[in-house]
């Protein structure tokens, strides 16, 4: 598992430093481009949910989200702790593994903690249950919190619009309206997780070669 936790430690690093910089440095929805190349870009939005934007509703579920999340790398350390036993040297089942708990831990740290280490972030109406912005400017980590414990929102910033045009008149339901590929903003945790599961299915049968057990 040493080797695990390293790369795991790496990708959590990277995540964190990239999510400070955005955070201590961009007014929320301010983006750049990076290598002045339009289709790679910097943008600064916060995340309530899950991976690409998906949302559990609600401040109740905001902090249901949080707490489940920590059961689950619990869960997934358990389970990886036992396949790696059984295959201490097969970097097919290594590498993937660290991708994956560091991309669960990346976004953790936000939820659990962002709230009470910023001043300014994306939060809940305590009266209706939607999202409110209730801040400009760019946030500093002072401690004062815009919210607390288990409550802080993901923040991401990689943004992908490789494609962006209009669909003709002539096109049936989408007909005039503009199309944008690729939509989600996402962050480094979240591009872990999405390689790290990728990699386990292509490369299955050489990361699990007895099978799930």
């Amino acid at each position: 598992m040493k080797k695990v936790f390293l790369i795991a430690f790496v990708f959590i690093l990277l995540d964190q430093l990239l999510k400070f910089y955005i955070k201590l440095n961009f007014e929320y929805g301010e983006y750049i481009t990076v290598f002045g190349q339009n289709w790679f870009q910097l943008r600064f939005i916060e995340n309530p949910g899950m991976a690409y934007g998906i949302e559990l509703g609600g401040e109740f579920g905001k902090i249901a989200l949080t707490i489940i999340r920590f059961f689950l790398i619990l869960a997934g350390i358990f389970y990886a702790y036992r396949w790696i036993k059984k295959n201490p040297y097969n970097n097919y089942l290594i590498f993937p593994i660290g991708l994956l708990v560091a991309g669960a831990i990346g976004n953790l740290i936000d939820s659990m903690f962002y709230g009470i280490i910023f001043d300014k972030g994306l939060v809940y109406s305590s009266g209706n249950g939607e999202l409110i912005r209730y801040y400009t400017g760019i946030a500093q980590a002072n401690f004062n919190g815009y919210s607390h414990f288990l409550s802080g929102v993901v923040v991401d910033m990689l943004y992908f619009p490789l494609i962006e045009t209009t669909f003709p008149e002539w096109f049936p339901i989408w007909g005039g309206e503009d199309f944008t590929f690729f939509r989600p903003i996402f962050n480094i945790a979240d591009s872990c997780i999405t390689i790290g599961i990728t990699f386990l299915f292509i490369f299955r049968n050489k990361a699990f070669p007895n099978g799930w057990n």
